[in-house]
């Protein structure tokens, strides 16, 4: 099954980027494609989203270093994140198994578009910003 890897590093601790990912039912307020979220069961979660509608359902957790799903609905089977300490910040990894190769690229560059919104979401939390007044569209 081919695989998408991306990394970024991000200024923030290790922990507040795993509370912003590991929140489910917050991801419409810094996701860049989630609009809706839905909690359907322990670890099972309905996305609305700018790509159509997807269930999400946790396989593993490892607090606060990595976790994955897998995925309905969508062109990526399963998802996952890696969070390492690195210098200063943190190194923020996004991975996706998908079954069509053709759907690598437009696969990487949403990697890369979800890594960003969650660096700029991260790094506005650590600097002291508020959640509520979080504008992921900017």
């Amino acid at each position: 099954m081919p695989k998408v890897e991306k990394t970024i590093n991000i200024a923030a601790s290790q922990e507040k980027i795993w509370q912003i990912v590991d929140d489910d039912n917050d991801y419409p307020r810094w996701n860049i494609v989630v609009n809706e979220v839905s909690k359907l069961g322990e670890g099972n979660y309905f996305f609305k989203t700018n790509v159509g509608d997807i269930t999400s359902t946790r396989v593993e957790t490892n607090p606060p270093n990595n976790f994955y799903a897998t995925q309905e609905g969508s062109p990526m089977k399963s998802i996952g994140y890696i969070l390492e300490p690195k210098g200063e910040g943190v190194n923020a990894t996004i991975w996706s198994e998908f079954d069509d190769p053709n759907q690598e690229p437009i696969l990487a560059i949403a990697a890369e578009m979800l890594l960003k919104s969650l660096k700029k979401y991260a790094e506005f939390l650590e600097a002291g910003g508020n959640p509520d007044e979080f504008n992921k569209k900017k």
